[in-house]
């Protein structure tokens, strides 16, 4: 078994004492005035001979875990799973680790993952929350632990965030199939009372009212998250010929993949029976036939704004609530020309 590096052992090798060996790799080279040149032989020679901290014991000294916890609903759905690497990815450059938990939209699921985390003495969470979970989040407040929220928020708590502008997100798609001659365009969507949900609804809407038409509820198709059954059957019902659709706006990605694959099976051709317009990117979009529209969100933007927000509050250099809205991007293509 190979001897493992110490501080001491660099320290030699440099020819400098340990102690400065420790401020370089605990990055206080520049407060402590260390020289330049030989904080980089001190950061070359680490990395020559593999050195590995002692992160048990430093956390242990410091009181810090150097972790963050991250909440989402599903960590298997495209949309989150690229995120969360946007956020390990950027968390790394500042010497953090992720933990990674999926709610299901679940409320005891978010407790039992809070409570996981905490007492793994992370330094702080990001969070995607499930509806319902203000509480544990009015509790995290209380308690002083650092957090931020990504993709959703509660309007009537104060909580830093980091989001897109939902509304005028699907504002846009919809006005751009209006805007191509479609005359009845249908919504689907989660039923839920989530923000981020309310706001992409009145997007919708407001795009119809503003071109003249009226709020028609037999156009809009709510399913129950992870009932998969329930979704079919809703769906199918929506694409009856007597219910005249000629375009569908998918709220979020997993709607929109479950959607394609009911509209393939029923020979229904996009654009030419039906324009599709999905909510979030999808490799999958590319195995369909016809390139498919859809809402672009700067995933890697999400990812650095939650985590500069969260290590800010770890360093204590923000004294209110950061609320941080990101615009996104229309990629129209085939699949919603009329």
């Amino acid at each position: 078994m190979s001897k493992k590096i110490s501080l001491k052992d660099i320290a030699e090798a440099v020819g400098v004492s340990t102690a400065l060996v420790s401020y370089v790799l605990n990055d206080k080279d520049e407060q402590t005035r260390v020289n330049k040149d030989t904080a980089k032989r001190i950061r070359e020679m680490a990395k020559e001979m593999n050195y590995q901290p002692n992160q048990i014991a430093k956390s242990l000294k410091s009181g810090k875990s150097q972790a963050i916890g991250l909440l989402v609903a599903d960590i298997s759905n495209p949309f989150f799973g690229n995120l969360a690497r946007a956020i390990e990815d950027e968390a790394k450059k500042h010497g953090y680790s992720v933990l990674f938990g999926s709610s299901d939209e679940n409320l005891e699921n978010s407790q039992r993952l809070i409570d996981t985390f905490i007492n793994r003495q992370i330094d702080g969470f990001i969070i995607a929350p499930a509806e319902g979970t203000a509480s544990q989040l009015e509790y995290l407040k209380k308690a002083n632990i650092p957090f931020v929220l990504i993709d959703r928020y509660f309007k009537d708590l104060e909580t830093s965030y980091v989001v897109v502008d939902n509304f005028n997100a699907t504002y846009q798609a919809t006005q751009l199939l209006l805007n191509q001659g479609h005359t009845k365009v249908a919504y689907v969507c989660y039923k839920n009372q989530l923000q981020h949900t309310e706001d992409r609804y009145s997007g919708y809407l407001q795009a119809l009212l503003d071109q003249g038409n009226t709020e028609d509820s037999s156009l809009v198709c709510e399913v129950e998250f992870n009932n998969a059954t329930y979704f079919r059957e809703q769906f199918i019902e929506l694409l009856q010929p007597d219910r005249g659709v000629d375009a569908i706006l998918f709220s979020t990605n997993t709607l929109s993949i479950m959607g394609l694959k009911i509209i393939n099976e029923l020979n229904i051709t996009v654009p030419d029976d039906l324009a599709v317009f999905c909510f979030d990117e999808s490799e999958a979009y590319d195995l369909f036939y016809c390139p498919i529209s859809y809402v672009k969100q700067p995933l890697s933007m999400i990812g650095k704004e939650a985590v500069k927000i969260l290590l800010e509050q770890l360093r204590g250099k923000v004294s209110s609530e950061q609320k941080v809205m990101l615009d996104v991007e229309i990629v129209a293509r085939k699949s919603c020309q009329k």
